[in-house]
């Protein structure tokens, strides 16, 4: 697709249904006085998978406003020169004017590079800036280090954890009976057959007689992640509160397995910390609050798509009386009012595919559906996803009547509930909404004010604008 398609596609989806700043664009109303700052831009857009580009036309509001021929002239000339002077070496940019909504706007297309980082001149390459939730910030090392490697085609997951060992020490280190359990194979008699099938799945090489792990294999089959001083910080920890904030801590536990060899235990951990109670009928049973499909495909999701090169930001689970939240460290590289329909775009392919692998998720893309639609069969509030610069957080919530949901609240869970609907082609209307909320048909009005609440707030529309019945109105997302 060239890049003047995309750019219109990008614009879109960054101005409906709320307008948010993405990372592969930036609105700017004008030309900025500011030349470093834009340098910094520059900086980050060469430094990310696709490139990015500026749209000037465009307010803090996401209004328009049309930029005229002398005005991109003007901007163009500066943007080119900070490309050409400012920056460790100089790079092309790519210019056109575009038509959006009736307005004509300027966008300024910066490729990524294949040389990164592409820093600032008169600088080390630390002073190398990056996009991360629709901002601009400056690279820390690990960052820094990381795109170096994933540029020169070494990735995180290939990387060396521990080198130099000998044989019996990479069976000591990782757990090779877990790998061929998941695997559903028996453990093989011969160390070198072990070993082989250890090299073949890349957890580990051999070269000049001697054995490394790499971070896949350590990253997820450590008898002990502190093993692995490259991975100290990268354990999951999971906290209880016990109320409503963080104020009183009930337990921290630090996870010590890889997270493979690990995985099953802490979905059982958290399963047994946010359990409510036992049935006393014929026979005791526990009351769970979240439906386990729905922990494993996020911490799963968590896990696979973290940012390694982040550090001071490990992988969390924190239990409270009134939510549970997963934090991992770094932006998510997609819309989050798109993960339920967005193929994954992960930073850690290897990992996801081995994970896939092993059974740890569904089918690539199809893991956020699973834990929604469970959330919604549970009648469980909707799982809320937030953004910083650093961080991804998903917040589940135990049950909630009708009547206590914000309006926030009922407007998420009909959006989710239409992006369900539409993954299996289909559309939502008054019947499916008073079915996802529990609501009786005589309140069918309750349920026509979530649509229209939804509706006014832009993430549903018509899925037929022809349509004048009222009786028979469906409704899709707004990506639709």
């Amino acid at each position: 697709m060239e890049w003047k398609e995309k750019a219109l596609l990008i614009l879109e989806d960054s101005l409906t249904p709320v307008p948010t700043e993405l990372n592969e664009l930036d609105w700017k109303s004008g030309l900025s006085p500011k030349t470093g700052r834009l340098a910094q831009h520059i900086s980050a857009f060469a430094n990310l998978k696709g490139g990015g580009m500026f749209v000037f036309g465009i307010n803090d509001d996401g209004t328009c406003c049309s930029i005229s021929q002398s005005e991109a002239e003007e901007i163009v000339k500066k943007l080119g020169n900070i490309a050409k002077n400012n920056l460790a070496y100089s790079i092309k940019i790519e210019h056109d004017i575009l038509e959006y909504n009736g307005f004509s706007l300027l966008f300024v297309y910066i490729p990524e590079q294949q040389e990164k980082p592409v820093y600032l001149r008169g600088n080390d390459l630390f002073n190398s800036y990056c996009r991360s939730a629709g901002q601009t910030v400056k690279m820390s090392q690990g960052q820094v280090k990381a795109l170096i490697s994933n540029s020169k085609g070494i990735y995180f997951e290939k990387q060396i954890a521990l080198e130099n060992i000998s044989a019996d020490a990479v069976l000591k280190f990782l757990n090779y009976r877990k790998i061929f359990e998941l695997l559903d194979k028996n453990v093989p008699t011969a160390i070198d057959i072990i070993l082989d099938k250890m090299k073949d799945l890349e957890f580990c090489k051999y070269e000049a007689g001697r054995w490394h792990i790499t971070n896949l294999g350590a990253i997820l089959f450590a008898n002990d992640i502190n093993d692995f001083e490259v991975l100290r910080g990268k354990s999951v920890v999971v906290r209880k509160y016990t109320g409503t904030n963080n104020r009183e801590m009930e337990f921290e536990q630090f996870g010590k397995y890889g997270y493979a060899a690990g995985f099953e235990g802490l979905v059982d951990f958290i399963m047994l910390h946010t359990k409510q109670g036992e049935k006393r009928d014929v026979k005791r049973e526990d009351i769970q609050i979240y439906p386990r499909i729905a922990i494993r495909e996020f911490v799963a999701n968590a896990l696979i798509h973290q940012d390694f090169s982040i550090t001071g930001i490990p992988l969390t689970i924190e239990i409270f009386s009134n939510r549970l939240s997963i934090t991992n460290p770094g932006a998510p590289l997609n819309d989050i009012n798109r993960l339920i329909d967005l193929p994954p775009h992960s930073r850690n392919e290897m990992l996801a595919n081995t994970m896939l692998l092993l059974r740890f998720c569904e089918r690539r893309g199809s893991g956020i559906d699973y834990a929604i639609e469970a959330i919604e069969k549970q009648g469980l509030p909707p799982v809320k996803f937030t953004r910083s610069e650093q961080h991804t957080r998903i917040f589940l919530f135990p049950p909630k009547k009708l009547s206590e949901m914000t309006k926030e609240e009922k407007v998420l869970a009909c959006y989710q509930h239409a992006c369900l609907l539409y993954e299996d082609n289909r559309a939502i209307n008054n019947q499916s909404i008073r079915e996802r909320f529990g609501i009786d048909k005589n309140n069918s009005f309750v349920a026509s004010r979530i649509i229209s609440d939804t509706l006014e707030s832009g993430f549903i529309k018509l899925s037929d604008e022809t349509n004048l019945s009222r009786k028979f109105v469906n409704y899709i997302p707004y990506y639709g």
